[in-house]
């Protein structure tokens, strides 16, 4: 009886340390080790790995240590892209601008990726590769915002131009590259906590700006005065360009030693994304550009003028309309990773894009015909924003050939910022003509554009078989069938 109690506890045992701690059961017997990779015959396919926690792609530690870096990849970005925001009653005193054109700022920033971001994403997938690609619009970035500082510190607004538009070339480009790493490392796993993930860090990055940038300034001010203050303080915040910099630097050998070791490039099919294959895109594609577009252009623009709206509307000081104007930043930074999480349990990603949507334009029904306390609106606005990001980026993915996502994800940045251009402007004359009420109209009138496409998205993807919208526990189990029988349908192909 003891020898049966003994084995029984025994076994029960080994189980229970190689099921919650993988690095115990490496200390067993070889007999008793599951392979690192599902799917891995032996530990050879590890080559040039000693198969640790730490040393292992696959190994949970290490991913998430390449995530943070990915994360990173695009915070000076998105830092450095809200700067005019955040002092917008300084720079437009401080050159002496109007309303428009102190917006023409993030109208030079989106014509480029009207068209770069498509190429963008084609030259990664087809010519660099998403690793010399993220390196190079990099820099851009990186040149960008030196020569915006520039402009401002010699009071050429011209100049500052020229520098938003290299900035726009590489900043949106970049988010191509960083979706594509994403889908990389994480396609099959976590993938809309990852997406949820970037967007936080990348919510962060503007966070900080909001509330950094007018500080810096004041600070600033004791030894510079005028548009002198504003070029040094912009170029100050482009060392936060030159890390994300040192991050793709840092990614581009983390993929580079993943594809050795795991021997990713045998796994390709060799085939590759063509110009005539944009057309075979299904309508699921273009219908999520056009949520992407509508729904956008009724955040961002809306941020870029917000500070003032606060301060007219509800007479807050500049300090207090700038807090509130980032809560959308703040709220999104915290709210992302945990919507993505749950859409990962869930599934059911577009009934969570509508959801994002409907209440997107209560918050924003809310401040045009309310007094109600604006930091409730913007509060819940940065939740359904963080909803409607988590949702709706990892769904292209379900429906795009990994070979072709950086084109798709290119096209469907280059709409978007077709938008923000043209809306960007527009935005800024209705404000000078009309006022913040029209204004707010104006962008209630998109989010309503942006739910016809989410409803007409559900009823699409309903006829094709519900893929977007399955629960995740059906789509887990579709892909693990589909994974079952791709190696038996090649073997069967190898045999004729």
């Amino acid at each position: 009886m003891y020898r049966l109690y003994a084995q029984v506890k025994q076994t029960f045992l080994k189980k229970f340390i190689h099921q919650f701690f993988p690095f115990c059961s490496r200390m067993m017997g070889e007999n008793e080790r599951t392979p690192l990779l599902k799917g891995a015959d032996d530990e050879k396919e590890l080559s040039g790995c000693g198969g640790t926690i730490c040393c292992n792609p696959w190994r949970p530690v290490h991913r998430y240590l390449v995530l943070i870096i990915m994360c990173f990849l695009s915070f000076g970005s998105y830092f450095c892209y809200d700067n005019p925001a955040a002092m917008q009653d300084t720079m437009k005193s401080d050159l002496n601008i109007d309303t428009q054109t102190f917006m023409g700022f993030y109208s030079f920033y989106s014509w480029p990726n009207v068209i770069l971001c498509f190429f963008g994403g084609f030259l990664i997938d087809r010519v660099f590769g998403v690793r010399l690609g993220a390196i190079i619009f990099s820099l851009f970035v990186t040149v960008g915002q030196g020569i915006f500082a520039l402009g401002a510190f010699v009071d050429k607004v011209w100049l500052m131009d020229m520098g938003r538009f290299i900035f726009g070339i590489g900043g949106e480009s970049l988010c191509v590259a960083q979706n594509t790493y994403a889908v990389s490392w994480f396609k099959g796993r976590e993938l809309n906590m990852v997406f949820g993930l970037q967007l936080s860090f990348s919510r962060v990055g503007s966070t900080v700006n909001m509330n950094v940038m007018p500080t810096l300034y004041r600070f600033m001010a004791q030894f510079y005065q005028g548009y002198t203050c504003l070029g040094v303080v912009l170029l100050i915040a482009g060392c936060t360009c030159v890390m994300s910099l040192f991050c793709a630097l840092a990614l581009a050998y983390f993929d580079k030693r993943l594809n050795r070791i795991l021997k990713k490039d045998e796994e390709k099919t060799g085939e590759v994304i063509h110009m005539t294959d944009i057309k075979d895109f299904s309508i699921a594609v273009w219908l999520c550009c056009l949520i992407c577009v509508a729904y956008y252009v009724a955040i961002f623009p809306f941020i870029g003028l917000g500070l003032v709206f606060f301060e007219q509307k509800f007479d807050m000081e500049p300090a207090d309309a700038n807090a509130v104007n980032s809560i959308v930043y703040i709220i999104s930074a915290v709210a992302s990773p945990f919507f993505g999480f749950v859409i990962d349990k869930t599934g059911k990603n577009v009934f969570w894009v509508i959801a994002g949507v409907l209440v997107t334009i209560a918050c924003h029904g809310t401040l045009a015909f309310t007094f109600i306390n604006p930091y409730v609106a913007m509060s819940v606005m940065g939740l359904a924003y963080s909803v409607l990001a988590s949702a709706l980026w990892p769904m292209v993915a379900l429906v795009v050939p990994e070979h072709q996502l950086g084109t798709a994800y290119g096209i469907m940045q280059s709409i978007q910022n077709l938008g923000l251009a043209v809306i960007s402007i527009v935005a800024g004359l209705i404000v000078d003509s009309k006022g913040y009420l029209f204004l707010e109209v104006f962008f209630l009138a998109w989010l309503c554009l942006a739910l016809i496409g989410a409803v007409l998205l559900y009823v699409t993807d309903a006829t094709r078989g519900g893929r977007l919208n399955m629960s995740a526990g059906t789509r887990r189990n579709i892909e693990e069938l589909q994974e079952e029988v791709a190696p038996s349908a090649a073997a069967n192909v190898g045999r004729t």
